[in-house]
């Protein structure tokens, strides 16, 4: 069975941190592709940083340069390490594991307040 469990989510201050981290279990991240997606009320579900079997990283321009995706394959976790964070950054993030079909962490909320 297979299991994703986000944390690290919260409230913090225009201009602060968060690292989010993504534990897997029935999965191992680094045979598939993992990502991090938000959802803003009233918007659509978007990508914020995915990184290949390769350890290759991508980003949209919204995050790049604030947002690193990370993962220790031995702890089989996958981590987004968010700077300079934005009130535009408040959603809830969910961690994403693709192999023939996508998994999906329940999500975690982060508030960036002005």
């Amino acid at each position: 069975q297979v299991q994703l469990t986000e944390s690290g989510g919260g409230l913090v201050k225009a201009g602060g941190s968060l690292t989010l981290s993504c534990a897997a279990s029935g999965i191992t991240f680094s045979r598939g592709l993992s990502g991090w997606y938000r959802q803003a009320p009233g918007k659509q579900r978007e990508l914020v940083a995915k990184i290949s079997t390769y350890g290759t990283k991508t980003y949209p321009e919204s995050v790049k340069g604030r947002f690193t995706i990370s993962r220790d394959n031995a702890k089989n976790t996958l981590y987004l390490e968010m700077n300079t964070l934005k009130p535009d950054d408040t959603a809830v993030y969910s961690c994403n594991w693709f192999d023939r079909r996508d998994y999906w962490g329940q999500g975690t909320q982060v508030t960036v307040a002005s």
